[in-house]
């Protein structure tokens, strides 16, 4: 912005000396000169040059137009050398006061989280930080990242998170978190060394492409390590062997390993199939679900056909042949199993109806 106003200042002053040439030839045309003399005229007067007048001056009108041209000459020639001049040194000046606004900024930050390294990790990172409200310090050796950064309203540290005198300018000492996402595992393993030898308290997360750096960086003092090549080959295999959710509850391969997930949450996958004679038989899911005081999920629902049911809404009649798949927790199993039993078969004892 401040750029700009330089260089407008400089267009206004190469505009008002122009404009006073243009008037001064005039103005000496009209008092009986040549074109010529008269273009020499302004140059060595506006210059300052000196030579003498080409003729002579001696009425006073002309001598007060002399004497303005050269008022104006002048005072445009400088204004015009003053916006370059400025333009010049606001770059440099306004570079100081950003870093000094910077520091300002780090320093009255606390509890913050000091992202090392702004590269493709480090933008996503920062991107997600932002959106949950985290105060973030990014540091990164690459000026053309950091100026990136800087473009977003982050604040920003530039130099090698490795060195001490770096993150201590991105106070870490104050700070709550430190994430080491650089691509380079040696690097982050440097950082994560450094940054523990300057402080135990900080809670360090890195960024790692092998299981033998991660525990190297464990080594290092890193209390959680990424690895995300590994994290995105587990969730293709995830997506190739698990394509949906009825594939998970049809295979009985897939089937097994999510009850033993669930088995771990202090949950449980059960089945129940619906017979002709079971209590629940024609009534909604949601008077089955209140029956169990809502400690329990239909997931799913395989009719007599095979066909599958994904979250079935609550006024879903149960049917018979149906077989619900139903997570809860086990203090709910015992009242879930009651819930859905056989009817008990009623008795005819001289025409009259009794239960056994």
């Amino acid at each position: 912005m401040q750029d700009h106003s330089s260089f407008r200042k400089m267009l206004v002053g190469i505009g008002f000396f122009c404009a006073t040439c243009v008037a001064a030839v005039i103005g000496y045309r009209i008092a009986g000169w040549s074109l010529v003399d008269s273009l020499y005229m302004v140059v060595i007067t506006i210059f300052g040059v000196g030579y003498g007048e080409v003729h002579p001056i001696d009425s006073p009108a002309l001598k007060f137009f002399t004497a303005l041209i050269i008022i104006a000459g002048c005072s445009s020639g400088i204004y015009v050398v003053g916006g370059f001049v400025q333009m010049i040194a606001e770059g440099e000046i306004q570079r100081a006061l950003g870093v000094r606004r910077m520091s300002r900024g780090i320093n009255e930050t606390s509890g913050h989280v000091i992202v090392c390294g702004f590269g493709r990790v480090g933008r996503m990172l920062t991107a997600e930080l932002r959106e949950l409200g985290e105060p973030f310090v990014c540091v990164d050796s690459n000026p053309e990242r950091i100026a990136e950064a800087e473009a977003l309203g982050y604040l920003v540290v530039t130099g090698d998170a490795g060195q001490e005198e770096t993150l201590n300018r991105a106070g870490i000492a104050r700070a709550r978190v430190l994430a080491t996402v650089l691509p380079d595992d040696a690097a982050n393993v440097f950082i994560t060394l450094t940054a523990r030898e300057l402080t135990e308290e900080i809670e360090i997360i890195a960024r790692g492409e092998s299981t033998a750096t991660q525990r190297k960086l464990i080594r290092s003092g890193a209390n959680h390590v990424v690895l995300p090549a590994a994290i995105g080959a587990s969730k293709i295999a995830n997506m190739i062997s698990c394509p949906s959710a009825g594939a998970l509850l049809a295979d009985p391969k897939h089937s097994e390993r999510l009850r033993t997930d669930l088995h771990s949450l202090g949950l449980s996958l059960h089945e129940y199939p619906i017979a002709a004679t079971s209590n629940v038989l024609g009534s909604p899911l949601g008077e089955l679900q209140s029956s169990c005081d809502g400690g329990m999920l239909v997931v799913a629902i395989r009719h007599a056909d095979e066909t599958m049911l994904q979250n079935p809404p609550a006024d879903q009649v149960i049917q018979a042949g149906d077989t619900l798949f139903i997570v809860t927790d086990h203090s709910n199993r015992l009242s879930l199993s009651r819930a859905t039993q056989l009817k008990r078969p009623e008795i005819v004892y001289r025409g009259s109806r009794v239960q056994p």
